[in-house]
């Protein structure tokens, strides 16, 4: 008797993914109809099976379709990555930008801008690289001190605010840098062609199978580093292995999108409270919520503002900064200093 609940629950845990994947594939087709020129969904799938001629196949072809598919890489990338960040430290608050994806990133595509100015292409790459190489560089200093979790969200926030001020003296002493990084820095998934899609696409989808393939893994050490090391686990090892499986994740989002931030917050917070905290269905539910949030967002700030455009990096920040402060203030029991 005893598993009729559990297989129901698992049954509901399963229907609710599937709920998330269809409203992602709402969102994707609706990203791809609406816009400054209104296309019918007749229209739109006529051009995506190969038919279709003029305006509305250069607009589905070269404008929405790589738009779109970024928006959905971007959420799914950035939702999974903060799940496993959040489960690996066991700390609510925890993001991207606790082990320095973004601010590394950040750097990175300054610096290029900087160095290079004239090659656009190498911007993705560099800041693909700034944040790998912040992520290996706060593994390094936490190592020295254990690897536990208060010393890597120590060691990230440290890295991260010295990485920051990098962003900063790089931007007053090459002026033009910062500009030609300004809609990197602030999330904007306009320009995006289907090239620069498909090596973050192919490190997504290896990411993001060895994080479920881990999700026992990370159940257990969700649990802490004594109660996974009495079941047998290396604590230390699980944890650098899902850090740089979420590192990739993130840094494979922000190669392309630019520093959207919050979703990697926001995103496990609400798929948690849908599925629960089982990172097998956790990671699964985190992935479609993330895309279609990402892909409702980017369409907004193309319609909602039309004949102007607001960057989905800023929506997201306006719906995550009060999010943070009721996440702060809750943990906090609902107590003030």
């Amino acid at each position: 008797m005893k598993s009729l609940p559990t297989s129901y629950t698992r049954f509901r845990k399963r229907i609710t993914i599937l709920a998330l994947a269809a409203a992602a594939a709402c969102a994707a087709v609706a990203s791809l109809c609406a816009g400054s020129t209104a296309l019918p969904l007749s229209q739109v799938l006529a051009v995506l099976s190969g038919g279709g001629e003029g305006t509305a196949r250069n607009i589905v072809l070269y404008v929405r379709l790589p738009r779109t598919l970024a928006a959905l890489l971007c959420g799914a990338a950035l939702a999974m990555g903060g799940a496993v960040i959040q489960g690996v430290l066991g700390n609510p608050l925890a993001g991207p930008n606790i082990i320095g994806v973004n601010a590394g990133a950040g750097l990175g595509a300054v610096l290029c801008s900087a160095l290079l100015p004239a090659s656009l292409t190498a911007v993705p790459i560099a800041a693909f690289a700034g944040a790998l190489g912040a992520c290996m560089l706060v593994y390094a200093l936490a190592r020295r001190t254990g690897a536990s979790r208060i010393t890597l969200v120590l060691a990230g926030v440290a890295i991260s605010s010295m990485l920051s001020a990098g962003i900063d003296a790089l931007s007053i002493l090459f002026p033009d840098a910062a500009l030609g990084a300004n809609s990197f820095l602030i999330g904007r998934l306009s320009g995006v062609t289907l090239s620069a899609l498909a090596a973050p696409a192919w490190l997504t989808a290896l990411a993001g199978a060895g994080a479920l393939a881990m999700s026992y893994e990370l159940d257990l050490l969700s649990l802490g580093d004594e109660v996974a090391q009495s079941l047998g686990l290396s604590a230390r090892s699980v944890r650098n292995i899902l850090l740089t499986l979420a590192a990739v994740l993130c840094g494979a989002a922000v190669s392309f999108a630019g520093l959207v931030g919050f979703v990697g917050l926001l995103v496990p917070h609400a798929a948690r409270f849908l599925v629960g905290s089982e990172h097998k269905y956790l990671l699964g539910a985190s992935l479609f919520l993330g895309a279609a949030l990402v892909t409702v967002c980017d369409l907004a700030g193309r319609v909602l503002f039309a004949p102007f455009e607001l960057p989905v990096g800023i929506l997201l920040s306006l719906m995550g900064g009060p999010f943070f402060l009721w996440l702060l203030f809750r943990q906090r029991g609902g107590r003030r200093p």
